[in-house]
């Protein structure tokens, strides 16, 4: 692989249009480092591709190498944003692909624009490459908080089971993907400046060997401790079809299908329910389901077992909210504060107008709950909620944290249909778990179901598209991970500081650090 990278740079040295062609392939490739291919060491092979075309050349070039590699990246790793818009939007197809093929070029703006500042403001390779741990950091960063936020595809998410994995209870996902371009940089130094592959001990050799060894030790680290006995769940899984799901006539059906099913389960201490698994408004329920809340009341108080439900509701003004309920003593509710745009809200409304109400997406209104909601309590236990999108927002999951000894997302990944999308939403599940070090129960309508520990791995797991109860003994724990305390600041501001330090010594030509780089 080294004598193909090598290689590679003086080809496209002589042949430019060949270096275009290779940021599209490049960025064609990443999505295979993530869920369902699970091919992490891709994520360094394509990252020090492109880090390479990035070399030797005007800012103009880096912005469109920049761009090309986002149009591969988003292009193959997020296009089944498509099946909402087809199969459940109501837009024909070519209105469908051409929304998309609109999203995936706003995407590829952030490698772009990271090109072009990057060469524009440090020219020289020597120094560009040992700034874009940190230049890369802050822009996924950035395009995981900017008009409302899409993290999907970061770095991180694709090294859950390597062992950069080590870093996220200290850094988040962020500083995964940090140390994962770390050593794509220190890789492609290596490589370039090593005149015989056969003679590789150099200053970079060591610097790999001694990030192998800080990775190792971090990993040993448990910053977290299980606390009381272990906690019986049961996460139903009711396979209602998203096309179905809001009709009039088989809304009560898919109510009785999680009772029945939740019924075959009364030994669980706890009972989950996924997004929405009621169609109807709370208040409505005693209206169109006489009885129904009386029945889960019964199951409740006869068998000991708690319910947490995913349900919508509507407020006396009018207002609803995309919420979870406990089923307990006294019912708590989790109101969902990060929405969906264009799915569960119209963004810049006064702009758009009814233009994006030509979707046909049920309850498309919601209201946003507040930032920071208690955690709810079940089974004796804090409980930290989130709804579907959420987790994919490592900070909004730390708002309930450290009080939750135990964490679940509740969705409705049906969307997406048979696509990729549920395999990497389920990655980001576990990103969560091991960023706080908790267990996270992931109750879905279509699946992917799954219970995740502590440390992000999964010890069970659901079929896709099957009713299904997944069963589990999962373990409360108590404690606080660094990542929790500090969330993304601490990885924002290493990053920030290593850009400053740089810029600053570059203004003032620090010519002891450009005889290190000379070396």
């Amino acid at each position: 692989m080294f004598t193909f990278i090598k290689s590679v740079y003086l080809s496209i040295l002589k042949y430019p249009k060949l270096g275009d062609i290779l940021a599209l392939l490049s960025g064609a490739i990443l999505p295979l480092a993530y869920a369902p291919y699970s091919m992490s060491s891709i994520a360094i092979l394509s990252l020090m591709m492109l880090f390479v075309l990035w070399q030797n050349i005007t800012p103009k070039q880096a912005w469109w190498r920049g761009f090309l590699y986002g149009i591969g990246m988003f292009g193959m790793g997020v296009s089944w944003v498509h099946i909402s818009f087809y199969q459940f939007g109501g837009l024909p197809m070519v209105g469908a692909i051409l929304l998309t093929l609109v999203f995936v070029l706003i995407m590829a703006m952030y490698p772009a624009f990271l090109g072009w500042l990057l060469i524009r403001y440090f020219p020289d390779p020597k120094h560009n490459l040992l700034l874009l741990p940190a230049a890369w950091t802050l822009m996924e960063w950035l395009r995981g908080w900017l008009f409302t936020g899409f993290p999907w595809l970061s770095i991180g998410y694709g090294q859950i089971d390597s062992p950069f994995n080590s870093f996220a209870p200290l850094l988040g996902v962020y500083g995964v993907s940090f140390f994962t371009v770390l050593a794509a940089v220190l890789l492609i130094i290596y490589v370039l400046n090593s005149k015989s592959l056969t003679r590789p001990i150099n200053t970079t050799f060591f610097i790999l060997i001694a990030l192998v060894i800080v990775t190792e030790l971090v990993k040993n680290i448990e910053w977290t401790k299980p606390i009381d006995k272990p906690v019986k769940v049961a996460l139903m899984q009711g396979n209602v079809p998203q096309e179905f799901k809001w009709l009039s006539g088989f809304q009560l059906p898919s109510m009785q299908r999680y009772l029945e099913l939740s019924q075959s389960h009364r030994d669980a201490d706890l009972i989950i329910w996924p997004e929405t698994a009621i169609p109807l408004f709370y208040h409505e329920i005693p209206s169109y389901a006489p009885g129904f809340l009386e029945e889960l009341r019964r199951e409740y108080l006869e068998h000991k077992t708690d319910f947490l439900i995913g349900v919508p509701i509507m407020h006396s003004d009018g207002t609803y909210y995309n919420a979870v309920m406990t089923f307990t003593d006294k019912s708590e509710f989790y109101y969902k504060n990060h929405l969906v745009p264009f799915g569960e809200y119209i963004p810049l409304q006064f702009i758009s107008g009814n233009l994006f109400k030509l979707l046909n997406i049920p309850m498309s209104e919601f209201s946003s709950g507040a930032k920071k909601q208690a955690p709810l309590t079940s089974v004796g236990h804090s409980v930290g909620v989130s709804i579907c999108y959420e987790d994919a927002f490592g900070d909004l999951i730390r708002n309930s944290l450290p009080a939750a000894e135990l964490l679940v997302n509740v969705s409705n990944d049906a969307w997406f249909g048979d696509s990729i999308a549920p395999h990497q939403h389920l990655e980001i599940a576990r990103m969560r778990a091991l960023e706080t070090g908790r267990y996270l129960l992931r109750a879905t309508n279509t699946g992917i179901s799954a219970v995740i520990d502590n440390k992000g791995k999964i010890i069970a797991q659901s079929p896709q598209f099957k009713i299904t109860a997944l069963r589990a003994e999962v373990q409360p724990y108590q404690g606080i991970t660094p990542y929790v305390r500090f969330g993304d600041n601490l990885i924002i501001f290493i990053s920030l500081f290593i850009l400053g330090l740089a810029y600053f010594l570059r203004i003032i030509r620090f010519s002891m650090v450009r005889a290190v780089f000379d070396k």
